[in-house]
């Protein structure tokens, strides 16, 4: 399917893999423009390389608005515009009892989960404003609408995230750019790697046994038994992103394999 977006200009972040890596690669195949940001710089440079059409990385910290500001005229100075943006960056930030995690913990996964994204709509929307024509996806999770106890910091940014893309996408719509969001669950990547691979060392037991067990006692929704994979949740962004989603605004689209066990999202 021509996802009618040849040509647009697309700023990725957390780009050096995972998601954020697989959507560049869609959106190269559909004839975009690519802007691809990270801090780890070489080894984004290495991964771009096998990317079709044209592609520019720049290393940004999202904390801070005059990096996201910089790398945003410097897309724009490369190609012209920004059509695109596709917030990908984030931590899962300090886990344990809500009471006792510190405030630097929480502050922490707000200014990287939430406030990034805050930045970037600084950063590119009055430009789209300007163009009539625009697209803004933020990447929360499964834990905005169903928070897991030991999560706290990430559950709050997260939901917090949904909120203001929401609320973004009442009045942006009518300067032509649409905002949503795309909430993942378990997906395979190495943020997931790592916590199956800390589960299997406390249990004694193989990554698939930890994963295997984890589907089992903590995502039972999840009937497919596997983790998700990032071309599957990148599949889910193209389409939003494209023309072909020109209906879909103020959305948050699961791509979680059942795992949130409510009709209400």
């Amino acid at each position: 399917m021509d996802l009618r977006i040849r040509d647009k200009v697309a700023l990725i972040t957390g780009a050096t893999d995972g998601i954020g890596f697989a959507t560049a690669r869609i959106l190269a195949e559909e004839g975009c423009k690519i802007v691809l940001s990270d801090l780890r710089i070489e080894e984004l440079e290495k991964q771009a390389k096998g990317l079709a059409g044209e592609v520019v990385c720049i290393a940004a910290d999202v904390t801070k608005q005059s990096d996201v500001d910089a790398l945003a005229r410097a897309g724009r100075e490369r190609f012209g515009a920004i059509d695109i943006v596709v917030h990908t960056a984030g931590v899962t930030g300090a886990k344990g009892d809500p009471l006792e995690v510190s405030d630097e913990d929480y502050r922490e996964a707000w200014e990287i989960d939430f406030y990034s994204a805050v930045r970037l709509a600084r950063a590119t929307f009055p430009a789209m404003r300007e163009k009539g024509w625009g697209r803004f996806v933020c990447i929360t999770s499964e834990n905005a609408v169903q928070p897991y106890w030991e999560e706290a910091t990430y559950n709050t940014a997260k939901a917090a995230l949904s909120a203001f893309v929401k609320n973004l996408s009442y009045k942006e719509a009518e300067h032509g750019i649409l905002c949503n969001t795309v909430a993942p669950a378990f997906i395979e990547t190495d943020m997931t790697d790592g916590m199956m691979e800390q589960r299997a060392k406390k249990m004694g037991v193989s990554v698939a046994e930890a994963v295997e067990s984890f589907l089992d006692e903590e995502r039972p929704g999840i009937a497919l038994k596997r983790r998700g994979q990032a071309d599957e949740v990148a599949s889910a962004i193209a389409l939003i992103v494209s023309e072909r989603g020109s209906f879909i605004n103020g959305s948050n689209m699961r791509v979680d394999g059942g795992s949130v066990q409510a009709v209400q999202n």
